[in-house]
């Protein structure tokens, strides 16, 4: 056999050693029915209350496996009506379909779907105020003050109600500005139902002024008086950022608590039931969510939705009020446009984001979600044609909400409040939101300096770590995102198929070029030896006949 034949049996040892090497190492997992064979870019469309964590997790899929997501954040009502006629191939939604007691008919439509919690967070009360033009950073705000102001009943920062809610604050007498969302908005829906249900005489008033009746419901088109000082925007970035311009001094917003650390901001400290002031970290957000009533029937059309009524009504001191979760909605039916291949990423995207996703939930301004819901959402994401996920289960699921025994770790390990947070004759001077690490010169009477009491946790109520000042935890830079930066991830890898090859495959492969590289150098120089001696011996011979 020649040297090219030489080379080809190794060659072809090496390849049936390298097969047999993968039989043995790799799993052999049941190929999901009509599974999908290429990662088709895929489209969504929805709340923008969600975006900022949609926004990193699609960069993240698409650095480290090149899968295509994108994503209009055009507000919920938006998101799902584009769902419901089959022009994008998922929704994200704060509120299902036929939400019950909405003021608008918003049925679900013939498009077969399911419901999926993508991620938590708090609906914030952003806000720009100065004192002597010094900024604000340690607002406080009751549920009936908050109501009041965007109902169009406290008109100026100096009201008596306000003021009782900050005694350590001189508030200036300038206009309150609220900036309202002005497109159908998942979370004026979830505003307008906490509104409705904690203080409807309120609601039921304003829904009369505005010319709705008295019994108008839950709303996703947030309604304004006309010549009020209502400003209404599009989208959380359009609130967020009206304001946070300079010339916005007085304007407050009701947006997802992602967007003030983005702007650097700070947000309302909002009372609860148990008569504490809390922000909307996640660790609070977690430990409200525990009274979220979950609709566990799977046979239900609204699976998975929730009732946040227990939410707003916690008496845990920790809780933040307004917590929610998002809910992505899932085709289950291969239709209006909607292919395998479209599923097959769907099924890895919502499948990464479940469980990697998470671990960027807190630094994003949102809170992971709690073992329950990724381990519902798993399933859900099986029911997705044409996708054919690796999902290892919750034992390998990288969320940082989960303990070995299952239950909530973070809101286990949520700290309680201040002294200085409680309602009453003092007020913590430490910042909040994006602007956490700015305090606030104390202005007012009695409660002036009244964060330097005790706190009935040492770390704060904010649930981080960095340094202490006046008994309250502060948290560096890691609170502001630049949000037109990519965001990485560092966290452990779950498996996930990479351009449809698996990670383990490449492993093995990788290991037998290496091999390959060790192995056949020597293996060419014997056989190139063993042909030059063949050639030298067959010229002698050739030479000798000749002579003869």
């Amino acid at each position: 056999m020649n040297a090219r034949g030489h080379l080809v049996r190794a060659l072809t040892g090496m390849v049936g050693a390298t097969a047999l090497i993968a039989g043995i190492l790799l799993p052999h997992p049941q190929a999901a029915q009509a599974a999908g064979t290429t990662h088709w870019p895929i489209a969504g469309a929805g709340s923008s209350w969600s975006a900022n964590a949609l926004e990193a997790w699609m960069r993240n899929v698409w650095d480290n496996y090149r899968w295509k997501v994108t994503y209009d954040n055009s507000g919920s009502s938006a998101g799902r009506s584009l769902f419901a006629a089959g022009t994008v191939d998922f929704g994200v939604s704060e509120i299902p379909y036929n939400l019950k007691g909405s003021d608008a008919a918003d049925p679900a439509p013939p498009r077969k779907l399911a419901y999926m919690p993508i991620v938590a967070g708090g609906t914030a009360f952003m806000y720009n105020l100065t004192i002597a033009g010094k900024r604000v950073t340690n607002l406080r705000l009751s549920g009936e003050v908050i109501t009041k102001i965007f109902t169009n009943k406290i008109t100026v920062w100096n009201d008596p109600a306000i003021a009782a809610d900050n005694p350590g604050l001189a508030l200036p007498a300038i206009p309150i500005v609220p900036v309202v969302r002005s497109e159908g908005s998942g979370t004026s829906a979830q505003f307008s139902s906490w509104m409705r249900s904690q203080h409807g005489g309120l609601w039921s008033d304003y829904c009369v002024d505005v010319g709705r009746g008295a019994n108008c419901g839950i709303t996703s088109n947030y309604p304004v008086v006309p010549g009020s000082k209502f400003v209404a925007q599009s989208g959380s970035n359009g609130v967020s950022g009206y304001v946070a311009q300079s010339a916005s001094v007085g304007a407050i917003t009701y947006v997802e608590y992602s967007y003030a650390l983005n702007s650097g901001f700070p947000v309302a400290k909002v009372l609860n039931s148990a008569g504490y002031y809390a922000e909307p970290t996640a660790s609070n957000v977690a430990v409200a969510l525990l009274k979220a009533r979950i609709n566990n029937d799977a046979a239900s059309p609204e699976y998975l939705t929730s009732d946040l009524s227990g939410v707003y009504t916690d008496a845990d001191p920790r809780t933040y009020p307004l917590s929610s979760y998002s809910y992505m909605l899932l085709p289950t039916a291969l239709e209006y446009n909607f292919t395998e291949d479209k599923g097959l990423t769907l099924a890895d995207f919502a499948s990464y984001f479940l469980c990697e996703g998470q671990q960027s939930a807190e630094s994003l301004g949102y809170s992971p979600l709690p073992i329950n819901l990724v381990q519902a959402g798993q399933e859900q994401v099986q029911r997705i044609p044409g996708g054919n996920p690796t999902i290892k289960g919750i034992s390998a699921c990288n969320n940082p909400t989960f303990s070995p025994d299952g239950s909530n770790k973070l809101a286990n390990e949520a700290p309680l409040p201040q002294d200085c947070d409680k309602q009453g004759a003092t007020q913590c001077t430490t910042g909040t939101g994006g602007a956490r690490a700015t305090s606030t010169v104390a202005s007012g009477g009695a409660g002036a300096g009244g964060s330097s009491a005790g706190g009935a946790a040492a770390t704060g109520s904010e649930g981080t770590t960095g340094s202490a000042s006046d008994g309250q935890t502060v948290v560096g830079d890691e609170t502001t995102i630049d949000s037109t930066l990519p965001i990485s991830v560092a966290a452990s890898p779950q498996g996930l198929p990479w351009g449809g090859i698996s990670t383990n495959v490449l492993m093995v492969t990788a290991g037998a070029l290496l091999l390959a590289g060790v192995l056949l150098p020597p293996v060419l120089s014997r056989l190139r030896r063993r042909e030059l001696g063949s050639v030298s011996a067959s010229q002698a011979a050739s030479a000798r006949t000749k002579g003869l």
